[in-house]
């Protein structure tokens, strides 16, 4: 299963590991090389490799 086709640009993904804020989703704010995305609680940025991000998302919630 490709992950790449599940999510697009304002997607709200649930990452493996909880942000410091205590939140674990995340929106997508910029998609590219790097993927930027944004904490839905607290709205911290963050721009991760794209390869980087694949590995770390846990699911597509919407």
């Amino acid at each position: 299963m490709e992950k790449s086709k599940e999510y697009q640009l304002g997607s709200i993904v649930m990452m493996k590991k909880q942000h410091p804020c205590g939140s674990n989703e995340w929106e997508i704010v910029r998609l590219g090389a790097d993927i930027k995305i944004r904490c839905c609680k607290c709205n911290r940025s963050i721009m991760i490799p794209r390869v980087e991000f694949n590995k770390k998302m846990k699911k597509v919630i919407s």
